[in-house]
């Protein structure tokens, strides 16, 4: 068996990706697909800043005891007052620290600018894009410290594909979450990770309609 418990906000809860029985899916789902005899934990919560995964959602990791843990974070963090990269990355950094203490291996992500997504006019992209690019910085020095499996989803040439996102332009389409979930999957299987069949990149279902979207 292979235990993934999956921490952080609502790209790691699925948002994007309907379930046809309800709720969301996600990448997270997608990926598990793709692992031996998975079990599959999303503790993701909408709206979580890394200090709030440090908080609420790792105490129930460390209970589950995971093989494969993601901690998948930081876009809030740049769009609310009070913005602190350097305690976004001590966050995140203590949450990875327990984790691999725990034994899991821990997929992380150096995430893509929402300015890029959103396509806002120069003048308010910057402080945006400045934002992320700080809190990248603190994600890339946890991921060397740690050594974990660390995507570089802003500069994969695929993020920023508009076939991949939803109407919002912030949260992945079924499309964009199966990206994200074939990409940790390389990951996975180039650190020597036992894994199973890599993940459809191809959306199962009929994508949503200009009256939902609307």
């Amino acid at each position: 068996m292979t235990r993934i418990v999956t921490l952080g906000d609502s790209i790691t809860l699925g948002m994007g990706d309907p379930d046809p029985s309800g709720g969301w899916r996600g990448w997270a789902r997608h990926l598990a697909t793709g692992l031996p005899d998975p079990e599959l934990h999303n503790l993701a919560v909408l709206g979580a800043q890394a200090k709030h995964v440090e908080r609420d959602q790792l105490p129930a990791a460390l209970q589950l005891r995971p093989d494969v843990a993601s901690v998948v974070v930081g876009i809030n963090d740049t769009l609310r007052a009070g913005f602190d990269p350097v305690g976004t990355g001590q966050a995140a950094a203590r949450t990875v620290a327990a984790l691999q203490a725990g034994g899991a291996t821990v997929l992380t992500m150096r995430l893509p600018d929402p300015a890029r997504m959103f396509g806002l006019p120069a003048g308010l992209a910057r402080p945006l894009s400045r934002r992320m690019h700080a809190v990248n910085t603190e994600l890339d020095k946890v991921a060397a410290r740690y050594g974990t499996l660390h995507w570089d989803a802003a500069r994969d040439p695929g993020t920023y594909e508009r076939r991949n996102w939803s109407v919002d332009r912030l949260h992945p389409n079924e499309r964009g979450h199966r990206l994200i979930a074939c990409r940790l999957w390389d990951s996975l299987a180039a650190a020597g990770h036992a894994v199973a069949a890599r993940p459809d990149p191809e959306p199962a279902d009929p994508g949503p309609t200009r009256r939902d979207d609307f």
